[in-house]
């Protein structure tokens, strides 16, 4: 039986995986909640459990690989393909670009479903989007945890996501956090090195 919208947050809720502040996401934008994914991951339990509810989604794909941008989606993108029975690779942000390392190759002629944890822009699904056309794939679908886009992110494929939140985001210059006073936090991992 298919997860409901209250059973996915109440597994936030479990692991804590939905904070309350002022965040500045990896798209740039400004936000007063941010769902933390890596949360939900630190229990195997709730990690299969939704991961296993949306490779089931994501059946009809019939894929063969799992790509996710690192680093939110590693974990996701492993569970996700361990479902699927796929192989998984994960992309990394090289010099600014996301590529693949580590040996990591792609076939020409593979299908591929890109999953990410939590999309708001899209902007990283998108480049993994691209490094998969670029290497002879066809992408079949996306799928994320979250979409936090208000379902306004277009893939150009089929995108799936256990859950749809409606959180507003600010640019920097008009978010009222900011005219408030108050300094965001980057809790996401666009930065690292």
């Amino acid at each position: 039986m298919a997860l409901t919208d209250s059973q996915i947050l109440e597994a936030f809720k479990r692991t804590e995986g939905i904070l309350h502040g002022h965040f500045l996401l990896t798209s740039g934008r400004h936000s007063d909640t941010y769902m933390q994914c890596a949360k939900l991951f630190v229990d195997p339990k709730e990690s299969e459990t939704l991961c296993g509810e949306l490779a089931d989604r994501l059946k009809e794909f019939k894929p063969d690989v799992v790509v996710s941008p690192a680093v939110g989606g590693i974990i996701m993108g492993y569970e996700v393909a361990r479902k699927l029975g796929v192989r998984n690779l994960f992309a990394e942000r090289t010099d600014g670009k996301m590529t693949l390392r580590r040996g990591f190759k792609l076939e020409k002629g593979q299908r591929v479903i890109v999953v990410e944890d939590v999309v708001t822009t899209g902007g990283s699904v998108k480049e993994v989007v691209e490094l998969s056309r670029e290497a002879g794939c066809e992408v079949v679908a996306v799928a994320s945890i979250v979409d936090r886009s208000n379902g306004n992110v277009d893939f150009g494929v089929p995108y799936r996501a256990l859950l749809t939140m409606e959180v507003k985001s600010y640019e920097a210059a008009e978010c009222p956090l900011c005219k408030d006073g108050s300094i965001p936090y980057k809790p996401g991992s666009r930065g690292l090195k």
